[in-house]
């Protein structure tokens, strides 16, 4: 069946929550002048976030020279060229909007391209300045199709201050409902950066938002839940620690958004951020849910032992030192004589270590965990994903969960080499026995809905049916 054909088969909408135009930066250019940002600059060049070092072309190097400066890879020949009208399509809402229908989906939420790293550049001035020209953009673009195409709205996070000014701005003055927050901050290492501010382009780390960060981000997400949106992240992990391939693109991008999702998932969950904010959803976009569902188990799994009461089993202060001497002397064998003794394998923990580590979750029993996790997060997975079946599967997630796996396109990249193909794609998950039609209904159009609330489909085609 086709795609249109398979949409006319089913009782329920299709949603489509992660679908991507392709800035038409003719129409841009003039959005991030007025902005103060140079359209032609070397911002505007960067196809990833800012990685290890000064920026540097990738194309522009040697092989020689990306060894030496070890410049990963980045994205390249990522849209549709040989299917013209797809390529088009990719670029201009009206077209987008006329195929919907053969496409088998009837809302689409649309995600940026090259602006997804706009919210990473590291000049202030220059990151605001290009997320707010971007949002004007697209404001203006989508405008005459919102009741079944709805743009998102580009928010910055390197401090709560500048998150809170663009989610006011992007909600508040240009009625974005939806709103996408960058997944992560790369800051310098102080020590570094104190010694030498060149060598601390080298040396940085990931502030995730909840575990140990700069800021205290709570009046972010109280501000989300103020202004009645969810919030959604797409930011990868190409540049990090073993995603830095010279040569190969496709080592670097071969699970990176999991890899980025897994790492601000658990940063949020055990930074409390979904025990403080019941309220608040979260979606992780286009990484699947397999790495959810294997995150979902290693938590319960290392709560049941590394809780605040467990972890006391493993105190060295609980070492029965007269047994332990004799079972040494009884089995240890020869031994040499040291002239210093350490009490504790680990060394000494320090007055200030936190214990349970788990503490910011307020977990009293390992169903809290699913508690805390199920409802907060969602996971937006291809078409062509087998794995998506794994957020349905109770007999493998514990006490029975079924994570929120949503219907998420990726239309207008490379992952989706045929637009037409998209829901067909989907709907091979049930003729395959992946999936029942129960999962579907959920997988396509349930889980979008309480994720995004029934007061987001307002106005569209799908208001009545949600």
């Amino acid at each position: 069946m086709t795609s249109a054909e398979v949409r006319k088969g089913l009782d329920h909408p299709v949603i489509d929550i992660d679908g991507h135009n392709i800035e038409d930066f003719a129409v841009l250019a003039g959005y991030l002048a007025e902005e103060g940002v140079d359209p032609a600059g070397a911002a505007m060049q960067r196809l990833l976030p800012p990685s290890f070092g000064p920026f540097a072309e990738w194309g522009a190097l040697t092989t020689a020279e990306r060894a030496r400066r070890r410049v990963a890879r980045p994205p390249w020949w990522g849209s549709p060229m040989q299917r013209t009208r797809d390529l088009a399509t990719a670029m201009f809402p009206s077209l987008l909007y006329e195929r919907l229908d053969e496409f088998g989906i009837d809302v689409g939420v649309v995600y940026p391209s090259v602006g997804l790293i706009f919210f990473h550049l590291e000049d202030e001035a220059e990151r605001r300045g290009a997320c707010r020209a971007l949002n004007r953009c697209n404001a203006a673009a989508f405008a005459p199709y919102r009741d079944r195409l709805i743009p998102v709205a580009a928010i910055p996070m390197h401090t709560p201050e500048e998150a809170i000014a663009e989610l006011d701005h992007a909600v508040g003055t240009l009625g974005f409902k939806a709103v996408l927050l960058a997944g992560y901050v790369q800051r310098p290492v102080a020590a570094v950066a104190e010694r030498d501010p060149e060598l601390a382009l080298y040396a940085q780390w990931l502030d995730t938002y909840g575990i140990d960060s700069a800021h205290d981000y709570d009046p972010v997400w109280q501000r989300c839940l103020d202004l009645g949106v969810a919030v959604s992240f797409h930011s990868g992990s190409i540049g990090w620690g073993s995603r830095m391939s010279i040569s190969s693109y496709m080592y670097n991008h071969l699970g990176h958004l999991a890899e980025g999702h897994h790492a601000l998932a658990k940063s949020l969950f055990l930074g409390g951020v979904t025990r403080r904010f019941p309220g608040l959803r979260f979606a992780f976009l286009e990484g699947g849910v397999g790495w959810a569902s294997a995150l979902y188990a290693d938590l319960i799994g290392h709560w049941d032992k590394r809780n605040g009461t467990a972890v006391q089993a493993y105190n060295p202060a609980n070492l029965d030192r007269a047994e332990f001497a004799s079972l040494m002397a009884q089995y240890g064998g020869p031994r040499p004589e040291r002239a210093q003794r350490r009490s504790s394998a680990f060394g000494a923990l320090g007055t200030d270590a936190l214990l349970d580590e788990f503490e910011a979750c307020g977990i009293e029993k390992a169903s809290d965990i699913r508690d805390l996790f199920v409802p907060s997060f969602y996971f937006g997975c291809e078409a062509d994903d087998p794995l998506t079946s794994m957020a349905f599967n109770t007999r493998v997630n514990p006490f029975g969960a079924r994570l929120n796996a949503m219907f998420g396109s990726d239309i207008s990249h490379w992952d989706l080499p045929d637009m037409s193909e998209v829901l067909e794609e989907a709907w091979e998950l049930v003729e395959g026995g992946l999936l029942s039609g129960e999962d579907f209904r959920d997988f396509a159009f349930a889980n979008p809905v309480r994720f995004f609330g029934p007061e987001f489909f307002q106005g569209t085609v799908v208001e009545g049916a949600v």
